[in-house]
């Protein structure tokens, strides 16, 4: 009989040492959707696009001569669909396009333990023109593109610029006057969306380029506190 309860009290030890031992892999398994994003680079994104759309080479820079590589950080979600595409560098009006077409791409998610997750990666997009002007680089014609473009505007005048902080921003405004991207200096996650709140609520005409609108870049400083724009400068690149 004391054999027996030994036993017994030796399986319950047993049982007791192997709930303690599963404890940590549960307590892993439920702090993985907190977990940071997986990063890819583009060779290991590019075998898992399932459908993509060709950018238009936008007739703006087909007249001007414009090439160039634009490069841009993308966020892909669970469903694997592109929900945010932010422009690294390149000329304003083929990030623009580059955008829009990179913003339908559908990629296979990635398989984990807890389901489906999305990640992070670069796309890089070479917008080429097949032209005999060899003379003529593409640093060339953009600087001589930017000469004949007048910059993005507010709509309205600027107000109450009496200000404490301020945050500079560096804005992607496209051919309709949405600010479409944005950086920011130094980077500061609250001040930041406090203001791209602000941001939000003011309209710009767009550059132009003799009558046609096309998309630029701006340098902006944003009060905080106020609805106003401190300084709003022409912006060349994305630099």
């Amino acid at each position: 009989m004391l054999r027996l309860r030994d036993n017994f009290h030796n399986l319950f030890l047993l049982l007791l040492a192997t709930v303690g031992a599963g404890a940590p892999v549960c307590a892993q398994q439920d702090a993985a959707p907190n977990a940071l994003p997986v990063i890819l680079n583009q060779k290991q994104a590019t075998t898992r696009v399932l459908s993509q759309t060709t950018p238009e080479y936008p007739p703006v820079a087909k007249a001007n001569y414009i090439e160039g590589l634009v490069k841009v950080e993308i966020t892909v979600d669970q469903h694997g669909k592109v929900n945010r595409v932010h422009v690294l560098d390149g000329d304003a009006v083929l990030a623009v396009s580059a955008q829009q077409a990179i913003s339908q791409w559908i990629y296979r998610p990635l398989d984990t333990p807890a389901g489906q997750a999305g990640f992070i990666s670069t796309v890089r997009m070479k917008f080429s023109l097949h032209h005999e002007r060899i003379e003529l680089t593409p640093q060339r014609a953009e600087q001589d593109f930017l000469r004949q473009v007048k910059p993005p505007q507010l709509v309205r005048p600027p107000e109450d610029i009496h200000s404490g902080d301020v945050v500079h921003m560096h804005a992607l405004v496209n051919d309709q006057g949405q600010v479409v991207d944005l950086n920011v200096s130094p980077a500061d996650g609250p001040q930041f969306e406090a203001a791209r709140d602000i941001l939000r609520g003011w309209a710009f005409r767009p550059a132009h380029w003799g009558n046609l609108p096309v998309a630029s870049y701006v340098e902006i400083d944003v009060p905080l506190g106020t609805r106003s724009v401190a300084r709003v400068t022409p912006g060349s690149d994305a630099r």
